[in-house]
């Protein structure tokens, strides 16, 4: 594993676990830069460097979106450049034309491609046969891009990471690995606080081991933690949503449980939330939230994984 690439080859964003925590950290810190240097100016105006102008980004969408769909779009015209955006029934990918195939041809007509994709092992063969970067923007197993905005958020309020204690509530989801991924690579210790059947796959928690405990108990996790993160129940696609509701209904997030953690932790959610369910509207809108920082800077974070994947960041 290594900060980038081989010389010549395209700079993918795929899985946080496959980059060195020096380049993590150099994007989050472009991110942190980029945000800082843009006060009060228009959204629509372009960053001073316009490291992708004369680019185009291609989006791709098998699954709906609002916050990925918008801030990519926005982050790569305030970076100088253009976007085209198809949905999965827009186009052949998987279905009449192979993804193999699909990239190949992509390649060809842009400088990179998001992908937003029900199977992550279908960003594995797009990466694979692209000529350009390819950026994860969502699989069933990983949301990269979501985390680096969490720590930049996390970091713009109580200061850096390293050392401090994350504590996950609910599902072992693909976000749940994002944070696992990340809790090697910035340093800091995760509890995941789940139902024994809905527990991270062994596969993730070996790429940070001694960082991450699992425990099923959502009280013990979230004691004394510095942030409390939350995430649906339920994701689009899950066959069991009833079973789901009744196995999760313990881990609600609630002013008691925000009570446990430190005095001045945080709670974090990727949004979309379901208000009484993994949540209740008073964290959700009270003073500890840090929601829509956290959903602006999905901007902020995803336009520095675009000037890394276009070599402006070492």
């Amino acid at each position: 594993m290594n900060g980038g690439p081989a010389s010549g080859s395209p700079r993918h964003f795929i899985d946080l676990w496959r980059h060195d925590a020096a380049t993590l950290r150099a994007i989050l810190e472009d991110a942190k830069t980029r945000k800082a240097a843009r006060q009060g100016w228009g959204q629509g105006r372009p960053d001073l460097d316009a490291p992708a102008a004369g680019r185009t980004l291609a989006m791709i969408f098998q699954k709906n979106s609002t916050r990925t769909r918008f801030s990519f779009d926005a982050a790569i015209r305030q970076l100088g450049g253009a976007s085209v955006i198809a949905t999965g029934s827009d186009m052949q990918l998987g279905r009449g034309e192979t993804i193999a195939d699909t990239a190949r041809v992509l390649s060809r007509m842009v400088d990179a491609v998001m992908i937003r994709a029900v199977e992550h092992d279908d960003v594995e063969v797009f990466a694979a046969h692209a000529g350009v970067p390819v950026i994860n923007g969502l699989t069933n197993r990983s949301h990269p891009c979501q985390i680096m905005a969490d720590l930049m958020t996390y970091e713009a309020h109580r200061g850096p990471v390293a050392g401090r204690t994350f504590a996950w509530i609910g599902d072992g989801n693909n976000v749940c690995a994002s944070y696992i991924h990340a809790a090697a690579r910035f340093d800091f210790n995760l509890v995941v606080a789940c139902p024994d059947a809905y527990r991270p796959r062994p596969e993730d928690l070996a790429h940070a081991p001694g960082r991450v405990e699992v425990t099923s108990d959502h009280r013990a996790a979230a004691r004394g933690a510095d942030c409390i993160i939350a995430d649906g129940w339920v994701s689009m696609g899950d066959p069991d949503h009833e079973a789901r509701l009744v196995a999760f209904a313990p881990y609600q997030v609630d002013e008691a449980l925000m009570d446990l953690a430190a005095p001045d932790a945080v709670f974090l959610h990727c949004l979309p939330a379901h208000r009484g369910e993994e949540v209740t509207d008073g964290v959700l809108d009270g003073p500890r939230s840090l929601i829509w920082d956290e959903a602006e800077n999905r901007l902020h974070a995803q336009k520095a994984i675009l000037a890394w994947c276009f070599g402006a960041i070492a």
